[in-house]
């Protein structure tokens, strides 16, 4: 049975039917289509176009045709051979990586339900057009953005918008936005923006711009190549004045011509586009994507790593650490308490898949039932069973507060806060030993009177099991860390010593940053380590103020939010789960979201930046 939402406005009712098929045919030949690229940010043209063509590649291009004036076809076929075959490795590295990334934005597009002439069709989200009226439903993504339609509530997850990990409630009249997930409830939406108007297109606009970056190493090469190459080119001008004025014969021009060409090592560029495809064969065996061939080099520079906290440092679910009984109750039989009310509720969320990994239980006669949401902050089963009758509640201490005693609050006051200020999540087992009504006579919420506490539930967010392991490697390689995250500044502080990382000089807000000039916004940039409740706009301006301290920045993100900052680091790492968007963005994509890629991926760039330096000097004193 199909689940919908229960009640609609009367405006709302007057077009739930949706359009036709024609009206949407017709809407799409007006340009009011949901037009959504599947494929990466960079066509198989525009690889090619932009490897084939650069100052270095152009210059030699000269070099050939000047060659061939000279008569020496064959080393003009080598010089210009050379770089072709330099081409042809990165484009077909590069190419891989794209045919990868496109494979993983089809496998992770989402399907979505919209309502046509009065029926639910499952439909590609190109195929939306402005004015469908479309169905989610809890782990559906929303593909465009729009106002709710229907009366019931839903919860929303907009973390990959925001960075925030908290739940958004979204009622009649507000506004759904594209790239966030239905959590709780279900609701009917209308689509208002669509395509390049809706909110995700505006964030990952930065991620359509290809960037190509060259690492110090390359820059010093290419340093060293234009100045041979003016060498040479000065050279040549000189023998052709001298062969002009009869002070050489034909012959000699030619053959000292050669000799000028061959001050040109050529292959060292051949040398460096080996060694980077080979360096990135070798690190998508151990589950890092390189999208820049230069990208695994580049890694082997950085002194700054910044990272953002959900989705990235953590998997986005919560790890149940401790629970707390009172009023005599063992721990053990508020375990099977929890589990049985977890087991038996029809919403789940992520609260409850923490608590039921922890705690397994049973499921029980449900007579009514509260899903958790956002606004009130708790959840709640009237249980009619013989081995649990009652009315259970869980939810935030503060919200549960004002059907306790007060003697119950002042007991739990001192480890609430205590636990609190470790930027745990701390929620409140109750319950009403009588079977009461959850809901008012207004059909809303209600908490029963008189709860008694069950227990105290201490939640925190999962981390990626190998993170601390890899920023232990990198913090012995002598990198910093920086996390900067939208989450409430306590939460990312706690996340931040779980792995290990240091809040001795503090934790700033993008409030506080927002009032700094820009001689303290830098120095902060630099002496902080944990940054909460930080704009997409505030990140990038971070990383910026890093890099002008001459730090080699590289940002590790997942979300639509994280687009600008990837792309204003040096080197942009992506998570494989994160948005098609932020994968476009970034130079390095973890596959399977495993950090531990990257510690084999710093040391082979080691490998290829110390082998390149050894080629240069080989070619400096031949």
């Amino acid at each position: 049975m199909k689940m919908q939402p229960q009640r609609l406005t009367e405006s709302a009712a007057s077009t739930l039917r949706g359009l036709s098929q024609e009206e949407a045919a017709a809407r799409r030949a007006k340009g009011l289509g949901n037009t959504m690229p599947v494929k990466s940010s960079r066509s198989y043209a525009q690889i090619v176009r932009e490897n084939v063509f650069n100052p270095i590649n152009d210059l030699l291009y000269v070099l050939g045709i000047a060659l061939v004036a000279l008569g020496r076809v064959n080393d003009a076929l080598v010089s210009v051979g050379v770089v072709l075959l330099n081409v042809a490795v990165s484009v077909i590295q590069e190419v891989r990586a794209k045919r990868v990334l496109d494979q993983i934005a089809l496998l992770t597009r989402p399907r979505t339900t919209v309502i046509r002439a009065g029926q639910e069709q499952s439909v590609d989200p190109g195929d939306i057009v402005k004015g469908d009226v479309l169905l989610v439903r809890p782990g559906d993504q929303i593909v465009v953005d729009g106002p709710v339609l229907s009366t019931e509530r839903v919860d929303v997850d907009e973390s990959l918008l925001t960075g925030e990990s908290d739940l958004i409630e979204k009622r009649p009249g507000d506004q759904l936005y594209s790239g966030s997930f239905c959590v709780n409830g279900s609701a009917f939406y209308q689509a208002e923006k669509v395509g390049a108007q809706s909110v995700a297109y505006g964030l990952a606009a930065g991620a359509r711009a290809f960037r190509r970056v060259y690492t110090p190493l390359q820059r010093e090469i290419n340093l060293v190549i234009r100045v041979i190459l003016l060498v040479a080119v000065f050279l040549e001008f000189l023998m052709v004045l001298s062969a002009l004025t009869n002070t050489i014969t034909f012959v000699e021009f030619v053959q000292r011509s050669v000799v000028i060409v061959g001050i040109v090592p050529i292959g060292l560029i051949l040398a460096i586009a080996v060694a980077y495809t080979l360096g990135a064969v070798r690190i998508v065996r151990k589950g890092a994507l390189v999208q820049q061939a230069n990208a695994i080099e580049s890694l082997s520079n950085v002194d700054m790593l910044c990272m953002d906290k959900t989705g990235t440092l953590t998997t986005n679910d919560l790890e149940l650490i401790a629970v707390y009984p009172l009023h005599g109750k063992d721990e053990a039989e508020l375990r099977r308490l929890l589990g049985d009310f977890v087991a038996s509720g029809s919403v789940g969320n992520v609260t409850s898949k923490a608590i039921g990994a922890s705690c397994p239980g049973q499921q029980r006669r449900v007579k009514e039932e509260i899903p958790f949401s956002s606004a009130h902050k708790w959840s709640g089963l009237a249980i009619d069973d013989e081995a649990m009758r009652g009315s259970y509640i869980l939810g935030a201490v503060e919200m549960l507060q004002p059907a306790l005693s007060a003697e119950e609050i002042e007991q739990l006051q001192p480890q609430v806060e205590e636990e609190s200020e470790k930027g745990l999540r701390v929620l409140l087992f109750a319950y009403s030993p009588e079977l009461v009504a959850l809901r008012d006579d207004d059909d809303r919420p209600k908490l029963p009177d008189g709860l008694v506490a069950l227990g105290l539930v201490i939640l925190r967010d999962q981390l990626r099991p190998e993170a601390r392991k890899t920023l232990q490697q990198f913090t012995e390689a002598g990198i910093h860390f920086k996390v900067i995250s939208g989450d409430s500044p306590q939460t990312v502080a706690a996340l931040a010593k779980q792995v290990g990382l240091s809040d001795s000089a503090g934790v700033i807000s993008g409030l506080e940053l927002a009032k700094m000039g820009p001689a303290g916004f830098a120095q902060v940039a630099e002496e902080t380590t944990i940054f909460g409740r930080i704009t997409p706009q505030q990140k990038e301006q971070l990383l910026q103020a890093l890099r002008d301290r001459g730090h080699y920045v590289a940002m590790i993100g997942d979300g639509v939010n994280d687009v600008l900052s990837l792309k204003k680091a040096n080197l942009g790492i992506a998570m494989q789960s994160g948005s098609q968007a932020t994968r476009n963005a970034a130079d390095i994509v973890l596959l399977k979201d495993s950090f531990a890629s990257l510690p084999p991926a710093f040391r082979e760039g080691q490998r290829i930046r110390n082998g390149m330096q050894d080629i240069l000097m080989l070619f400096l004193t031949r």
